[in-house]
């Protein structure tokens, strides 16, 4: 192996922290991953330790080091779960609280009164973002609030607000770098969409002072260096920075337009690039997809808080998740194939309310359509089923917007290793469904925007590093049947909306 040539990629997600290891042609060398634990504390409360999601990235990217030898590293890159808010002191790096997810709902009184008030068209304006405790400027005041004096000490510049990218940057060059990135500042509800740079307004509107947050940079460059983590040589360049659905989109295709992208995890992302910020598409969202070093690129986007969380509470609620995990696969992949269809059983999974395209975040969940006859092979079809449903919801949604096209969805993630899912998809959207056949796509995102930077690339000239795709085929005679199912689940959905 030449020297200097791999690059490690941290896939920090919102279960667990994996550590990629790739090599000059781009493939994968070795992957190490943690699990993360999440807190769930009070109804709608979502967090996790915010030392321990350092814990595990370093104990990751350590093992990953190890494996490859520390004289072959070039660079690391960072890929993070977005939204997700992090308060610490400057002076010691201690946390103020917990880690406040993306999936976390406490702010939503307070959102709802910038609604009352009539800002929300002011901020999507700004932001490109609908008014949702999703997003990080409001998890980012309770935090102030949380502690004594919170507002002053930011002020003061005694207290850092960041997304996970800017925490683990700080931690990883031992306090000497605080900035984060173009895309995960976009999830902020602080960043002006147009300017590019933090908004006064939207500052004074959430009380977030100026001097606690980090300074921005592009996607693709250099960050820092490692300092003072155990296991980590000191020294090594840190030169990219994205959130994990932007890296995946990038990952499928470089933002090549018609290409909407799909990440199944705990929740979903479904992204497509647009050429400008300019949107009236209400209920999605208008973000920065990343910027290369080169240019700022801009994406639609809507964002599902449950979707392989839907499957997860299903396996919960049924008893499967005492299961090992390879049984746990096979059942989800031979339960919805071993039925005709799901009964007339629809799972509205509004476990903590609803994102894309409804933003309700006092929706609840909802299982209808029960009947004598419905097993357990129903609901966990049900299920799976409310994954494509959702996903479905935002691609319509994005129809709208002038720009868009669509000549395939790819998708990554966990849950799309079931085949009998992606199919399903397939067959819902009437388009093809391309699964990268690379878990580890964020990862791989993470790390071309690295290597761009470090061999001063085009991105063009990133072509052949990325992954390849197996392809599903929509049968157009489901896809007319599914029509009905579709019109059933937009049923099941508004009868749980709160307005």
């Amino acid at each position: 192996m030449a020297r200097k040539e791999v690059i490690i990629a941290l896939d920090e997600g919102t279960t667990n922290a994996k550590a990629v290891a790739l090599d000059n042609a781009g493939k994968v060398l070795v992957s190490f991953s943690r699990p993360l634990a999440i807190q769930t504390l009070h109804e709608g409360w979502v967090e996790q330790s915010a030392d321990l999601l350092v814990d595990a990235s370093v104990d990751v990217l350590s093992k990953a080091i190890a494996a490859v030898g520390a004289g072959n590293v070039a660079a690391l890159a960072i890929s993070n779960q977005r939204e997700t808010a992090v308060g610490w002191y400057r002076d010691n790096g201690r946390p103020l609280a917990a880690a406040l997810t993306w999936q976390c709902s406490r702010t939503a009184e307070f959102c709802q009164s910038l609604r009352q008030e009539g800002k929300e068209a002011q901020i999507k304006a700004v932001t490109g973002l609908p008014v949702a405790p999703l997003f990080s400027a409001s998890k980012m005041r309770w935090l102030l609030e949380s502690v004594p004096n919170g507002f002053a000490l930011a002020e003061q510049g005694d207290i850092c607000l960041g997304t996970v990218d800017s925490w683990l940057l700080w931690k990883l060059t031992g306090g000497k770098k605080f900035c984060c990135d173009y895309s995960n500042a976009a999830r902020t509800q602080l960043l002006n969409l147009h300017s590019a740079t933090w908004d006064d307004g939207m500052l004074a509107l959430f009380g977030i002072p100026r001097s606690a947050l980090p300074d921005i940079r592009p996607s693709s460059g250099l960050f820092g260096h490692t300092s003072g983590c155990k296991g980590i040589p000191d020294g090594i360049p840190i030169m990219a920075m994205i959130g994990d659905s932007h890296a995946a989109l990038f990952a499928h295709g470089l933002g090549a337009m018609g290409c909407v992208k799909a990440t199944y995890g705990t929740g979903s992302s479904v992204m497509v690039p647009v050429s400008s910020a300019q949107c009236d598409v209400s209920a999605l969202a208008t973000t920065v997809a990343w910027h290369d070093g080169d240019q700022l690129v801009y994406a639609l986007e809507g964002n599902i808080p449950h979707t392989g969380d839907a499957v997860a509470w299903i396996l919960e609620s049924t008893g499967l998740d005492l299961c090992p995990p390879a049984e746990q696969a096979q059942q989800l992949s031979e339960f919805p194939a071993s039925v005709d269809s799901s009964l007339g059983v629809y799972f509205v999974p509004a476990l903590t309310g609803l994102g894309a395209p409804w933003w309700d975040e006092s929706a609840r969940g909802i299982i209808c359509g029960l009947s004598r006859g419905v097993k357990r092979a129903h609901l966990v079809r049900a299920a799976l089923e409310s994954i494509t449903y959702q996903i479905a919801d935002v691609v319509m949604s994005m129809r709208q917007h002038s720009e868009f096209s669509l000549t395939a969805l790819m998708v990554d993630g966990g849950p799309t290793k079931n085949d009998w899912l992606l199919q399903y998809q397939a067959d819902l959207l009437g388009c093809p469904v391309m699964r990268s056949d690379v878990a580890e796509l964020s990862a791989v995102g993470a790390a071309l925007l690295a290597r761009k930077a470090l061999l001063q690339l085009s991105v063009n000239d990133l072509g052949h590093y990325l992954p390849a795709h197996s392809i599903y085929q929509p049968d157009a005679y489901k896809h007319e049947r599914l029509r009905k199912n579709y019109e059933e689940w937009n049923q099941a959905v508004r009868s749980v909306l709160s307005n």
